[in-house]
């Protein structure tokens, strides 16, 4: 039967002929939710190839030979073709309504996503036809905002291109109820964020920020309300001054509307309109890192100023961000020895504070280097081209200076000293060009003029930051995509000798042997190391404690830290190897006083020890503190 309908629209598609196949597909559909509703359609599908031939014949051939009978008229410019207008409309409203609601019930129980694109292709190539019908449009904007949100990511850019396509050609009927559901929908789904999750909220953002471009006076309302919705909230926690206070501000949500924010106005601009926003969204987002100003809120700060950057190098307002970066060096001690180690770096793309382990450990001071490196190379390419960059990097300048001359750690002084050499050149390079300068600082004109050359030509900083750019994306694509550095990294593998005591040696010093031998498993001692690994658990568990009693309410969102009982662990077998490492070279001193005639190893052996250690002092180049 299938065949000869194919056969048949070929030739004419009569009102008859496609009223049948619509039942056919409507009764199709039916089987795919387990009834066969209310009125049970004279066709009965059964056979899962009938079933596929079915709807593949009516998805990819019914419309086109539908639209040819129509005989629609060109729709003029960007408009869409309307099929009401065609002769044969009230003959086939009935019958193309029911397929309408038939491939809606169809987008609903997909389950398999490239099934499901195909769907959202066919719908997206008759948009027109359910334009036609508002409740069916309605049903179809729901169930798209639903998969723009929540679905496979080739279903959430088809869901995305059918929204787009009915508010650009609707947008009084449709676009401030779609705008508002996509952006609650944005927010219900930006709550955690990992990895692999980030992708996603980055799409909604380009995409959320798209549609608010549609029609800049509505997109007005939306961001005042949303932006003043933040405000309100940073006001009553910095009013009430309590946790729950604070983690309705210190949460994802609250970040990620913060900088979709800032997205829609750097996108949106220039715009009269939107302009006037700008202010008050900058004094929410420094009032945001200024609310809990403490070392575990650095991922936050850096978040907040990644936003800020974005917003100040597209509108060309100039934002005061680099006294927050600057902070950074005031408040914590980078000549301090690292309590705990790991080897997992920590991904700040992902977090938003950091727990007490976090903070002993020495890759957060690696980090942090690395952090504070980027988002000042980040603004100050923003500001290479202006006139007044040398006065705007100044207390960067003594800033730097400062912390190279007090640290003594050669790991964290050379990042630093590469981004000084790199602002200190491009200030030069700026200072140069304004001692040609014919024009004074009241000219306005000729200083936009002369920045925008600059631009054009091209700054020293520029340059660099544009080869930099490229590779931190690919190291950046690594973290995101879970991969750790240490992975490309061949380490040199150490192998130790275990020296064996051989039996005649046991023999030889068997007196010796015996006699220290209750010294060195007596009471005293295992209950030295007993205290001394109590007494480190207690200090581990305080630090838990404290992270519990600070972390573990609703609002606040962490990524765990999986290495805090490994670190626990390793810490405590270090002590104990150093502590047994000192027995055992006070055993041996007590051994070459008792008999001068112990054996000793031999050149060859010394000189290949030595050799060993050489090699590991090359291998692993440590700085003064470690």
């Amino acid at each position: 039967m299938v065949q000869m309908w194919k056969s048949e629209i070929k030739v004419d598609l009569r009102p008859r002929l496609f009223h049948e196949i619509a039942q056919a597909f409507k009764a199709a559909v039916a089987t795919t939710q387990g009834e066969e509703g209310d009125d049970p359609s004279k066709f009965v599908v059964a056979d899962t190839a009938v079933f596929n031939a079915l709807v593949t014949f009516c998805i990819k051939d019914l419309f086109v030979h539908l639209e040819k009978k129509l005989n629609l008229k060109p729709a003029k410019g960007t408009k869409l073709v309307n099929p009401s207008s065609s002769g044969l409309w009230k003959k086939l409203r009935l019958d193309i309504k029911m397929y309408l609601n038939a491939v809606l019930q169809l987008l609903s129980c997909l389950t398999e996503a490239t099934v499901g694109a195909a769907v959202l292709q066919h719908i997206n190539s008759i948009v027109h036809f359910y334009l036609c019908f508002p409740k069916h449009t309605r049903q179809l904007l729901k169930k798209a905002v639903n998969l723009w949100s929540t679905g496979e990511e080739t279903l959430r850019v088809l869901a995305f291109l059918i929204l787009n396509k009915i508010c650009r050609h609707r947008q009084d009927t449709y676009l401030n109820p779609v705008l508002r559901k996509m952006y609650i929908s944005y927010v219900k789904n930006s709550k955690f964020t990992s990895p692999n999750v980030l992708p996603m909220i980055n799409f909604m953002q380009r995409t959320l920020t798209e549609m608010y471009s549609l029609d800049v006076q509505a997109s007005y309302q939306h961001v005042f309300i949303y932006i003043r919705q933040l405000a309100i909230h940073l006001r009553s926690a910095m009013t009430l001054k309590k946790k729950g206070a604070y983690q309705s501000v210190y949460n994802w949500q609250y970040v990620h509307c913060l900088y979709l924010w800032c997205r829609v106005l750097s996108t949106i601009h220039p715009s009269e309109v939107l302009e006037p926003l700008i202010y008050p969204l900058v004094q929410v987002i420094t009032g945001c890192i200024r609310l809990v100003p403490t070392l575990r809120y650095f991922p936050l700060r850096m978040h907040c100023i990644r936003a800020l950057t974005l917003l100040s190098e597209s509108v060309g307002v100039f934002i005061p961000i680099l006294p927050f970066i600057l902070e950074i060096f005031q408040q914590e001690n980078f000549n301090k020895r690292p309590g705990r180690i790991s080897v997992k770096p920590i991904n700040f793309a992902v977090i938003l504070k950091l727990s007490n382990v976090n903070l002993q450990e020495k890759v957060f001071r690696e980090g942090l280097i690395e952090q504070i490196y980027d988002l000042t190379l980040e603004y100050a390419h923003t500001q290479a081209h202006t006139i007044g960059f040398p006065e705007l990097v100044l207390p960067c300048i003594i800033q730097l200076k400062t912390f190279l001359k007090e640290c003594k750690v050669s790991n964290y002084c050379k990042p630093m000293r590469q981004l000084l050499e790199k602002l200190q050149e491009n200030a030069s390079y700026i200072t140069g060009r304004r001692q040609k300068c014919a024009f004074g600082v009241s000219d306005r004109d000729a200083v936009v003029k002369w920045e925008k050359q600059t631009k054009e030509e091209g700054t020293p900083l520029s340059k660099y930051f544009t080869t930099w750019k490229k590779l931190r994306e690919q190291e950046i694509q690594l973290e995101i995509s879970g991969k750790e550095r240490m992975e490309d990294l061949n380490l040199p593998e150490i192998k130790r000798r275990k020296l064996e005591k051989k039996e005649e040696d046991k023999k030889e010093f068997k007196d010796l042997f015996e006699s220290d031998s209750d010294s060195e498993s007596g009471g005293g001692g295992l209950s030295l190391k007993a205290g001394k690994s109590k007494s480190k658990s207690g200090d581990n568990s305080s630090d838990e404690g404290s992270d519990l009693s600070s972390e573990g309410e609703e609002g606040e969102y962490e990524v765990e830290d999986d290495d805090g009982s490994d670190l626990d662990g390793e810490s405590q077998d270090e002590d104990e190897e150093e502590e047994e490492g000192g027995e055992a070279e006070a055993h041996k001193k007590k051994i070459q006083r008792k008999n001068k005639g112990v054996q000793r190893l031999s050149q060859a052996d010394l000189k290949e020890l030595a050799k060993g250690e050489e090699d590991i002092v090359q291998d692993l180049e440590f700085s003064d503190d470690e």
